[in-house]
């Protein structure tokens, strides 16, 4: 499963054009968890681009280090952590791509997975409050896995789901029935990603050179001739 966020130079107006927000967008070539994430939200019937803290930490959360980064999708309705963000606070997280570690007999292998035409991908996500005071609060967030499709199981088994663009309203609209909401946790169609090696210095969350979405090797994606 992802633990780092590629976000930089993303056209979020054209795909969402009713995008309001003073709000500037968080941009990093190596965004680790722990640390404030931009996430799109329907607030007051508008698309609002807002900055959470990347770990759900709801109220009796007593450790800040055991706030989840990641959700799995099968346990959504079934864990207190998850279930009632699920049902009533969801968000995307929009990012030009994510990591993910290839286990090797030695290391891990980093691959920046990024949609194959290198256009934004749309995260679904979990938000919730946690007030420290009656007037203050921090909202945070937790990405939702879900099994990887059969192009890139053979890097990792997990994979952010991914929110179609024309899914977004369905997704981020508080009264979408929880069965339309289930079926949209699905891996990602085969064309749609594609994964590439990068240099191992992503491995180092406070490496931040533009260089860390430079591959080191050839892209891996779903050719049309594996489908006949």
């Amino acid at each position: 499963m992802t633990g780092r966020l590629h976000v930089q130079r993303l056209s979020l107006s054209r795909l969402v054009p009713s995008l309001g927000s003073a709000e500037a967008l968080i941009e990093s070539p190596n965004l680790s968890p722990r640390q404030p994430v931009s996430a799109i939200r329907f607030e007051g019937g508008q698309y609002r681009l807002q900055p959470l803290f990347w770990g759900l930490t709801p109220p009796w959360l007593k450790v800040l280090d055991h706030a989840p980064h990641c959700a799995r999708a099968e346990t959504l309705k079934s864990r207190t952590m998850f279930s009632e963000a699920f049902n009533a606070r969801r968000c995307v997280i929009p990012v030009s791509g994510f990591y993910i570690w290839k286990t090797q007999p030695r290391s891990k292998q980093p691959y920046l997975v990024t949609h194959v035409a290198r256009t934004p991908l749309f995260l679904g996500a979990l938000w919730c409050r946690y007030h420290t005071t009656l007037t203050t609060f921090t909202d945070s967030t937790a990405l939702i896995s879900v099994p990887a499709n059969a192009c890139l199981s053979s890097l990792t088994d997990r994979l952010p789901v991914v929110i179609a663009p024309e899914a977004l309203t369905r997704w981020l609209d508080p009264a979408t029935p929880p069965t339309d909401l289930e079926a949209l946790l699905t891996p990602a169609p085969l064309e749609l990603l594609g994964a590439f090696p990068v240099s191992k210095h992503v491995n180092n969350p406070a490496y931040q050179s533009l260089s860390c979405a430079h591959p080191t090797g050839p892209m891996l994606r779903w050719a049309v001739s594996q489908e006949l």
